[in-house]
């Protein structure tokens, strides 16, 4: 019987939701700064998702919605996106932005069981440490122990090569291991890797295509708040706890 050794987290929308109350708040900030005449609404955002990484999001915007405007340079780009991160941070660490319901309690349980915990992300390393530091606490970088984000990799989700990379910094098997993801490009991502996979959805992301996962379900739970079960087999568990997780494997 394979034993569950670790847990990998995505991280916006996954352990928080990040995307519309502080990412996109930052890129349009970001593009007002730069007069670009650019102001994504909450509903164009969610489209614009589905290109996962902040400069591969503004290059397809520029290319798709502005064709006939002289084209951003790649340097250009990534001064804008240095820029948002910046204003990411401030808006995390001004208001820092609850973590979802059962994620804090799923990492103490982790950390108390000795389940090792990793992350496995396309936003950027700063971003990571602003949410996880501001949200969750002071020292939780420290508690993972591969923080795979960013660029770290060349092909971002729905590729598989930052849970490659995660799995072999954590030198574990897949089968070893479960991820925790909240979009259709996360979960092709973890099970490109073959790592089983727990989605909980959120606004952005309730319309996807999340086959193959263990679980879909709105939220991981708690005692007092059941979680609902969209797709798969939670038995009579009304929240998803260390237990639960060990009968996954």
């Amino acid at each position: 019987m394979t034993k569950l050794k670790a847990l990998i987290f995505d991280v916006d929308g996954t352990l928080a939701e990040t995307e519309r109350d502080a990412h996109l708040v930052a890129f349009n900030e970001t593009f007002a700064a730069h007069e670009l005449g650019w102001d994504w609404s909450v509903k164009l955002y969610g489209d614009l998702l589905a290109v996962t990484g902040g400069k591969e999001r503004m290059k397809f915007y520029a290319k798709q919605y502005h064709p006939s405007d002289p084209p951003l340079t790649d340097q250009y780009i990534a001064e804008l996106h240095k820029e948002k991160t910046a204003r990411y941070q401030e808006i995390i660490i001004k208001n820092p932005i609850p973590l979802r319901p059962g994620v804090r309690r799923i990492i103490e349980e982790a950390r108390a069981e000795g389940i090792r915990l990793a992350i496995s992300t396309t936003t950027s390393p700063k971003n990571v440490s602003s949410l996880l530091e501001n949200s969750l606490a002071p020292d939780a970088m420290s508690w993972f122990e591969v923080v795979a984000a960013g660029d770290i990799v060349e092909a971002k989700k729905p590729a598989s090569d930052i849970y490659d990379y995660a799995l072999k910094e954590l030198k574990l098997k897949p089968e070893e291991c479960l991820a925790f993801e909240d979009s259709g490009n996360g979960i092709r991502s973890a099970l490109g890797a073959n790592i089983p996979t727990i989605i909980t959805i959120n606004d952005y992301t309730a319309h996807e295509d999340f086959t193959g996962a263990k679980l879909v379900l709105n939220n991981l739970g708690e005692p007092d708040q059941a979680f609902t079960v969209l797709a798969g087999d939670a038995g009579d568990a009304k929240y998803v706890d260390m237990a639960m997780l060990h009968k996954m494997i």
